[in-house]
């Protein structure tokens, strides 16, 4: 398989940062001891402080893997011991930062046993900036995406649904082309009939190359309590969903099935590992509930179902 595009571009200032510089506790690792940092850095990406994007860092050490010097440890560590925040220190004091970094899953399944998969962007180049680029660019996307449906949502005043907009259902990879079950927005009405028109199916997919912009959206809920007496109690509160919204795609998608591209076959074999790593998932999920129930030991794992070749339903 060919590698595969997924980047995204965060750039503004520092919003709020939980980063910290942490050792190895395993003994048993051969990196006992060793400092690394990890956390989540916030970036308000617009002027107003409203379309704020998490980066999130998991194991960021000093040195690479060549043994040269890491310089994203390096900017973590500057930002840790003399960043400034917007939330505490103002939006005119905060630190500049851009990170250039992937569109990820963190996967886990929750207490119904039901497998979550949560968008993220994780890791990346970290540079501390004096001047940012033009707002437009500060929030960005591109990857190589594998389309096996298009789906429209109408407008729906009950559900806070004002304007149409399609989803684009499928996969994309990251960087050790592992599968990522992933879904796109499109707002842009000739973006959403174009799509539409592809006439793509599980069986038929789409494999091209879309980009667009990273949005944090607000909205505002009220929920209404009835009273025995008296007043019925209004709550009201924010809830902040994250988008991809995709702005455009490649003229021509690729030629799937093309062995310089991508195969029936490499597709196939993909959805499979991505299967079997689900399993393994759930499988050490069962034995950690288990574990905390002082139980025998977790039932068996289901047999890891095979995808069938030809059919793909992320």
């Amino acid at each position: 398989m060919r590698k595969n595009i997924n980047t995204e571009h965060i750039e503004g200032r520092i919003y709020q940062h939980d980063l910290a510089v942490k050792t190895v506790q395993n003994n048993a690792s051969a990196n006992f001891g060793k400092e690394f940092i990890s956390g989540t850095l916030d970036i308000a990406t617009d002027e107003e402080g409203c379309n704020v994007l998490t980066v999130h860092f998991t194991y960021v050490t000093e040195t690479t893997k060549n043994g040269g010097k890491n310089s994203t440890f390096v900017a973590l560590q500057k930002i840790i011991n003399e960043g400034k925040a917007w939330i505490t220190d103002g939006k005119d004091a905060a630190t500049k930062v851009k990170v250039d970094t992937a569109l990820a899953l963190n996967d886990f399944y929750a207490q119904d046993d039901s497998l979550v998969s949560v968008k993220t962007n994780e890791g990346g180049f970290v540079t501390l900036v004096n001047e940012l680029c033009d707002v437009s660019e500060r929030n960005t996307f591109q990857a190589d995406m594998v389309i096996t449906a298009v789906v429209k949502t109408e407008v729906d005043e009950e559900k806070n649904i004002k304007e149409p907009f399609v989803t684009l259902r499928g996969a994309i990879f990251n960087f050790r082309n592992d599968l990522l079950p992933i879904d796109f927005v499109v707002r842009n009405e000739a973006g959403m009939k174009y799509f539409e028109n592809l006439e793509v199916t599980n069986a038929s997919p789409v494999y091209t190359k879309v980009w667009g912009k990273i949005t944090c959206n607000t909205s505002t809920i009220e929920r209404t309590e009835e009273s025995a007496f008296g007043e019925a109690a209004v709550k009201t509160y924010e809830r902040k969903t994250k988008e991809w919204v995709v702005t455009g795609t490649a003229k021509l998608p690729y030629e799937f099935g093309d062995e310089q591209v991508l195969t029936v076959d490499e597709l196939t074999k993909a959805l499979q590992n991505r299967e079997v790593y689900l399993a393994d998932k759930k499988k050490a999920n069962d034995e950690y509930k288990a574990s905390r129930a002082s139980t025998a030991p977790a039932a068996a794992s289901s047999p890891v179902p095979t995808a069938a070749k030809g059919t793909f339903n992320f």
